[in-house]
């Protein structure tokens, strides 16, 4: 298998502003593990709860794990919810996959990657999420280019950047 990525953890500064949690944040920043797979031929790597979550029915989270990953060119790496959480509880990403681009490492929040989860069960169901726990997985996946001009536009920022207005 060709190595493709490397996941490191943001800087304490960059996870402190970030972090909204209840628990002591440099507790939780010293404790983050970096994604990795359960099996060795697993294909997605596991992102872990860094604090316990519990959603019921309709209710939303969002997740600041503490996590970037600098990526090769040609490459991207797609967030999806663990498929445990999502089958029994119809635990969803917001955004219903994550797309981590390999230029996110650089922008100015350090590529800190979010992940916002909700409990969409539909029989009224709590779910728990013990701190360490999966939450999501992560898969790094290739793409082409079609023919077009040259793109020089840079990102900053996460959630809805590279739609923003370029200057």
């Amino acid at each position: 298998m060709k190595v493709v990525a490397q996941f490191e953890k943001v800087s304490f500064e960059q996870f402190e502003k970030d972090y909204k949690g209840l628990l002591d944040v440099k507790t939780v920043y010293d404790e983050i593990v970096l994604p990795k797979r359960a099996t060795k031929g697993s294909a997605g790597y596991d992102f872990f709860a860094n604090e316990d979550i519990k959603l019921s029915s309709g209710e939303t989270c969002l997740v600041p794990t503490g996590v970037r990953v600098k990526i090769e060119d040609g490459w991207f790496l797609s967030i999806f919810p663990r498929s445990g959480l999502g089958f029994k509880y119809r635990l969803q990403l917001d955004n219903t996959v994550g797309i981590i681009d390999s230029d996110y490492y650089e922008s100015s929040n350090e590529g800190h990657i979010f992940i916002k989860i909700t409990c969409d069960a539909k029989t009224q169901k709590t779910i728990e999420i013990k701190k360490g726990e999966g939450i999501a997985q992560g898969i790094f996946l290739p793409f082409g280019l079609a023919a077009e001009t040259e793109v020089t536009a840079k990102r900053d920022g996460g959630f809805g950047s590279t739609t923003k207005k370029q200057l």
